[in-house]
């Protein structure tokens, strides 16, 4: 057994690191190995992941170095002279070094983003609507966003997992860029909505919090093991105005419901989670950001049957390239300009700059202090 010869976090993080591959990301290897020791603590397990997170932060910078455990010491010291001083990465060394070229193809790639790419990432937490400040005082290591309501950034060191406030339902981890897509879909008690891709729920919950548990939502997946755990977070949270659906993406909708909103949070290339997901920068290609693309735009024609005159369509992704943005906007555009008209998203004050008159936003880390995201809205005409 693994956990009975190797008990140092350097050698776990090192034995993550060799199953980790193109077909098996970070993140499942680290659930399989983690699995096998079973009398790790929880700070350790914290720091075999964060460890393994660095060596794919600053993957190219270790090319020189021989074997896994050189790589990993050394990122660890890399990681140790940024997070002291950004200026110790000059910017050429960032563009060189930090992402796949080709992502300058694909999108504006800049210093500030390429900066965010290498700090680490934040953990957010999303308290039930209008508790953010009495949540923050309860687990004391919390702060409230002043950008986003009910949005807290969490700064201690316990298993939140653990917590009653947890197991209560009083919050869920989340980040601050998916709580703005709520924000913006802004459905109401009593309205008829879907979440179109759920996945395991994140959005959904926020969606139900919004609606205060009245009126009608729908959550679909093409994967029923997603759909099994948002059933089981849903019932921590206390969301009962939720029913689920098998749905592929094809022509074939799974109810023929008319809604008020309508939430396509699609499948993507995720480089708006590489601060993250540090290994997805050397396994995503083009040729997913094109294949994605293509499905984006099918997804979004897809449910137009399904909404109600004036009712609205939220279109996400957390990603940044222009072929799964604003292309897929201009397709749909050119495809249903007779049926739908762009929706202006309230004023969004963001760190440094404010949104305004805008149907499309696209949120960059040091915006918000989370991932990269993609939104847009458009209405359904009542002619």
């Amino acid at each position: 057994m693994l956990g009975a010869v190797i008990h140092n976090v350097h050698e776990i993080a090192a034995e993550v690191i060799r199953k980790t591959g193109k077909d098996k990301p970070a993140d499942a290897a680290l659930r399989e190995v983690l699995k096998q020791i079973k009398d790790l603590a929880p700070f350790d397990a914290t720091e075999v992941a964060k460890t393994v997170f660095l060596y794919y932060r600053w993957h190219v910078w270790l090319r020189e170095e021989r074997g896994v455990e050189a790589k990993m010491r050394f990122a660890i010291r890399l990681n140790q002279r940024f997070q002291a001083d950004s200026t110790s990465v000059p910017y050429s060394e960032l563009r060189a070094n930090a992402v796949p070229a080709w992502t300058a193809e694909e999108m504006e790639v800049t210093d500030q983003w390429l900066l965010s790419l290498q700090r680490e990432p934040k953990l957010w937490l999303r308290a039930k609507r209008g508790t953010g400040e009495a949540l923050a005082r309860t687990l004391f290591a919390a702060d409230v966003s002043p950008l986003v309501p009910d949005a807290l950034l969490y700064r201690g060191e316990e298993d939140l997992f653990k917590t009653p406030e947890f197991h209560a339902g009083e919050f869920e981890i989340q980040d601050i860029a998916s709580q703005v897509v709520g924000m913006l879909c802004a459905p109401q008690p009593g309205e008829a909505w879907w979440d179109t891709c759920a996945g395991e729920g994140g959005k959904t919950l926020h969606l139900s919090d919004l609606m205060q548990n009245k009126g009608m939502l729908w959550a679909s997946d093409r994967a029923e093991w997603r759909l099994t755990k948002l059933k089981r977070r849903a019932g921590r949270a206390k969301v009962f105005n939720y029913r689920s659906a098998f749905w592929d993406g094809g022509t074939k909708l799974p109810t023929k419901t008319k809604f008020d909103g309508v939430l396509v949070d699609a499948p993507c290339s995720g480089i708006g989670t590489w601060q993250r997901n540090p290994q997805a920068r050397w396994t995503t290609t083009p040729n997913d950001v094109r294949e994605l693309s293509e499905i984006q735009k099918k997804l979004l024609g897809n449910v137009v049957p399904n909404i109600k005159p004036g009712g609205k369509l939220i279109f996400s992704v957390c990603t940044l390239t222009r072929a799964e943005t604003t292309e897929v906007v201009e397709a749909f555009n050119a495809k249903f300009a007779a049926e739908f008209e762009p929706m202006i998203f309230p004023e969004m004050k963001f760190d440094g700059r404010t949104v305004e008159n805008a149907s499309q936003v696209m949120v960059w880390p040091d915006d918000l202090g989370g991932n990269g995201m993609f939104i847009a809205g458009w209405r359904r005409r009542k002619v």
